[in-house]
């Protein structure tokens, strides 16, 4: 029915906005996003080729956020693209990791690999530009054999040349959200791989910043996991949504939502019309007072 986890080549995907919608057109899907990091650059292509092929397209984004210890991610959904304090506080981002690309080729330079900003650039496709486009760099000059080998030996925390970028606190993330009229969900809650009671901990914590929804349908979140994050969602009254992340051929054996292997209900869109409609009810009235 639907996916509101993809990746275009305007961050770190390998298939243009239009191309994305194309497939997902193909494989039924009614209604997706395009959810970028730290970027809306793609939005109005993909909601030009929504309208062509039929396909509703929703204003999406990924934003790296900090809560106390924790290191998030927020998808951000439904909102005015082009708002103007999104935009700015986009910039802010933009820059932070432009900073950290530099610094992490300096370190690879000192380490005498192959490597330049130069280099880097023909990897980026015009988008943002972030730890994937390294690592790719480096499997192309044959430093690794793959993009989990550059991570593991470069590039992830702890590694010889990660460097650390500025990242909204959580609440300032909803905050900025929300000005531009959109829903904040908690992306891929699996990933962090925290005990229930210590997620469901969070959960409440971010419910009071501002959080709206939990992506519960996500490749990795099965069975037990799936039932454990459902029942979340309702405790603490969160919208529900589901993706894939599906970057393109930068992760081989990853699809798009729609096919036997990974699916996202229909009921997931019936919640997300609920919602939808409530909010233009909610408009309507405070106009009309």
């Amino acid at each position: 029915m639907l996916d509101l986890h993809l990746h275009s080549s305007h961050s770190d995907g390998t298939m243009t906005p239009e191309a994305l919608v194309e497939m997902a057109h193909g494989r039924g899907l009614v209604l997706v996003s395009i959810t970028d990091h730290d970027t809306v650059s793609g939005t109005g292509e993909a909601l030009a080729a929504g309208r062509r092929h039929g396909v509703r397209v929703i204003s999406g984004l990924e934003l790296s956020v900090s809560w106390r210890d924790y290191h998030l991610h927020l998808l951000a959904y439904d909102f005015d693209w082009q708002n103007d304090a999104l935009q700015s506080g986009l910039r802010v981002l933009q820059e932070a990791r432009a900073q950290r690309n530099g610094k992490i080729i300096d370190k690879l330079v000192s380490l005498g690999l192959p490597v330049s900003e130069e280099a880097l650039r023909t990897f980026t496709g015009g988008g943002q530009t972030g730890r994937p486009h390294i690592a790719r760099l480096l499997v192309a000059k044959r430093v690794v054999g793959s993009i989990d080998q550059a991570f593991a030996g470069y590039l992830r925390k702890g590694a010889c040349a990660y460097v650390s970028r500025y990242v909204f606190p959580a609440d300032q993330a909803c905050t900025l959200i929300h000005g531009a009229g959109g829903i904040a969900v908690l992306a891929h809650p699996g990933q962090l791989a925290l005990p229930q009671d210590e997620l469901a901990g969070l959960l409440g914590e971010l419910k009071e910043q501002g959080l709206d929804g939990l992506e519960t349908f996500y490749p990795t979140q099965r069975g037990k996991q799936l039932r454990q994050l459902r029942a979340l969602a309702d405790r603490f009254q969160l919208l529900e949504t589901g993706g894939s992340d599906y970057h393109g051929d930068i992760r081989p054996g990853t699809r798009m939502a729609g096919g036997p292997d990974f699916r996202v209900p229909g009921e997931i869109l019936a919640g997300l019309q609920h919602r939808w409609e409530t909010d233009e009810q909610q408009s309507v009235g405070s106009k009309s007072q």
